[in-house]
């Protein structure tokens, strides 16, 4: 028998032991041997839940049973869970975590932790919910010199984008449904202005990298005003706005960023909706892939921390490899990219717009008016804001992503 200890009983913690209860046979067939929630911890007492009596409130408890060899961490926060970490670390106990907050910023330390005292830290759940990411890229993917990484990691952001497109909505209206129906905290701070997906696309870009690349160093934009008009504009271009996080291979260094670009039809990353998420990755000889699902909710994520227990079951005390080095990643600028824009300005600005970027096609949407858009030519973001600076009646841009 393993026993397992659960950190938090909120609604990751609680998916997790319901994971392992309702699949219990499957799992424990897996694993090898019988998987066992001996503790639960949390500062709360459940009375009347199924599980009430294996409710404990001080972790020593957890931490001196040399029983427990696995642990699942689904506290969230920086602490006390890289405490808690640490020392189940240190004790040879395996930790699984659903935590992208503290894998993206302790990541790193907490692998080598994990090496030095021959047992693992596993996070496949702490990008893309119950879709199959990590793992992937440590295992599957290993042959693979990684070029590209672009994804709609956050659900929130991308239901918000899917109403104001389909129903022709403001953000603000579609955020408050999006609050209504519990896809959006009460504070939407981190998703709507992009750090939940640039804390992801960090420990992605870590892994692609192999060195840490820290979430404060890309660059972040939300989608907190893009405008119904946006969306007119995408339609008569058949495009598609989507809050994308992206990290990739540049110029002998690596550039990541996470901001709204227009996608087209040809990109598989168009037609994700709603709360789902896509990931894509491009590999030197593999080409490209794409992973698919439900990038949050209770069952999902907790389905990736108990597979990460099972794994941790099959190895033992044996380290699982995570190229993942503490040496921190300086990443290229973002004024060095080269893309192209999608730029709306008052009317009347047409002269100035051809003096600035040349023959440019004049786009004007249904339902929009004393404006008009179009596209600029491939260019750095560098060189395009010394332009728009020149620009009068300048309203807006969005980028534009390759097809």
């Amino acid at each position: 028998m393993i026993n397992v200890a659960v950190l938090g009983y909120g609604t990751v913690g609680s998916g997790v032991v319901e994971v392992i209860e309702t699949n219990k046979e499957v799992i424990d067939k897996r694993a090898g041997e019988e998987l066992h929630v001996k503790y639960i911890l949390d500062l709360r007492d459940f009375p009347g839940d199924p599980y009430e009596d294996r409710v404990v409130h001080d972790y020593s408890i957890i931490l001196n049973d040399p029983e427990v060899s696995i642990i699942c961490e689904t506290m969230g926060g920086n602490e006390p869970a890289f405490t808690f970490s640490m020392q189940a670390l240190k004790a040879g106990k395996s930790v699984c975590t659903s935590n992208k907050e503290l894998v993206a910023n302790h990541g790193a330390e907490l692998i080598r932790t994990a090496r030095e005292n021959c047992c693992n830290y596993l996070f496949e759940a702490s990008v893309g919910g119950g879709i199959p990411i990590i793992r992937p890229l440590n295992v599957a993917l290993t042959a693979e010199r990684i070029e590209l990484i672009n994804g709609i990691l956050n659900g929130t952001t991308n239901y918000i984008l899917t109403k104001m497109a389909e129903e022709g909505s403001d953000f603000d209206a579609c955020l408050k449904e999006a609050q209504e129906k519990g896809y959006a905290e009460r504070n939407p701070e981190a998703d709507v202005e992009g750090y939940d997906a640039c804390r992801k696309i960090a420990i992605l870009s870590s892994l692609m990298t192999g060195k840490t690349v820290r979430y404060e160093d890309i660059y972040t934009e939300g989608i907190t005003k893009i405008t119904k008009e946006d969306f007119l504009y995408a339609k008569k271009m058949n495009k598609f706005i989507k809050l994308l996080a992206s990290a990739k291979a540049l110029d002998g260094g690596y550039a990541a960023i996470v901001a709204p670009f227009m996608v087209g039809e040809k990109n598989p990353l168009h037609s994700v909706n709603d709360v789902f998420n896509a990931i894509f990755i491009r590999g030197n000889t593999l080409g490209d892939s794409m992973y698919y699902g439900r990038g949050a909710g209770k069952l999902p994520t907790a389905s990736a921390v108990v597979s990460d227990v099972i794994d941790c079951a099959k190895h033992g005390r044996k380290h699982i490899i995570c190229i993942w080095e503490e040496e921190k990643l300086s990443l290229k600028s973002v004024d060095d990219a080269s893309r192209k824009f999608f730029v709306r300005v008052s009317e009347g600005a047409e002269a100035e717009v051809a003096k600035l970027f040349g023959d440019v096609e004049k786009i004007e949407a249904e339902g929009v008016s004393g404006e008009f858009g179009f596209v600029t030519p491939v260019m750095t973001e560098k060189e395009f804001a010394g332009k728009i600076a020149e620009l009068p009646g300048f309203i807006s841009r969005i980028r534009m992503e390759e097809d």
